[in-house]
């Protein structure tokens, strides 16, 4: 075999592409960092914007990229969605709701328009890093109904993506759990070795999940379907 074939058919000589990872400190996002982490080099982003569990799912998110070994490592703090209000995430006068998993109206939970301020800030450090892919865990079908959660909002921000990079930059958002539900995402999981236990989801404690919020609820929901217990501990 030449020299030249034997460095080919090395694949220690051909580098992985390298992917941003949204990881907001949830069971979604971290089931997107395990998938990403197969075909990946992983740099992960989190975003905190005055939520009221900001530093648990902060906690979270440095866990999560210790269990991973990523050391490139980006935190943003966009406070002005505190001053902005109109969520119960963020504004202490707006209560969280009870988990109401028959909805079909907007939860007080939605943050206006957030995902595209988390996917600017993505998009902004995977081209100066070179990234070839963001991955973000939003899921459409089984989630609380947010706008920002639906594949069309995606399939839109890659061609503004497109139009608003250098021509050079190959970037594309990915969102793999995006049409699955909260048990096949468990169940993904678990096939990947996720680090479920190391997971925040509870939007208003910080020490025991309530387990009455809708993001507990359907959590609890998508570990009961799947068969598998859930590993974080509640109220």
């Amino acid at each position: 075999m030449s020299e030249e074939a034997a460095i080919e058919g090395d694949g220690a000589s051909c580098p992985r592409p390298l992917a941003v990872v949204l990881v907001s400190g949830g069971m979604d996002s971290c089931v997107c960092a395990a998938i990403a982490a197969e075909d990946y080099d992983l740099a992960m982003l989190h975003v905190s914007y005055g939520q009221r569990t900001q530093e648990r799912e902060l906690r979270s998110f440095e866990d999560i990229a210790v269990y991973y070994k990523v050391t490139r490592r980006l935190v943003c703090h966009l406070d002005h969605f505190r001053q902005i209000g109109g969520s119960s995430l963020t504004d202490a006068e707006i209560c969280v709701e009870e988990a109401n998993l028959e909805r079909n109206e907007i939860p007080s939970s939605y943050v206006p328009f957030r995902n595209a301020h988390f996917l600017a800030i993505a998009t902004s450090w995977a081209e100066v890093l070179g990234a070839q892919a963001i991955f973000i865990g939003a899921v459409a079908e089984d989630s609380s109904g947010y706008p920002d959660c639906r594949p069309e909002y995606y399939e839109t921000f890659n061609q503004l993506i497109r139009i608003g990079t250098k021509p050079e930059t190959c970037l594309k958002i990915h969102a793999p759990v995006i049409h699955l539900r909260k048990s096949e995402i468990v169940s993904m999981g678990c096939r990947l070795s996720a680090p479920f236990h190391l997971t925040w989801s509870c939007y208003q404690n910080v020490d025991l999940a309530c387990g009455r919020c809708d993001s507990c609820a359907l959590r609890l929901r998508g570990f009961r379907e799947a068969g598998v217990a859930d590993p974080i501990s509640y109220v």
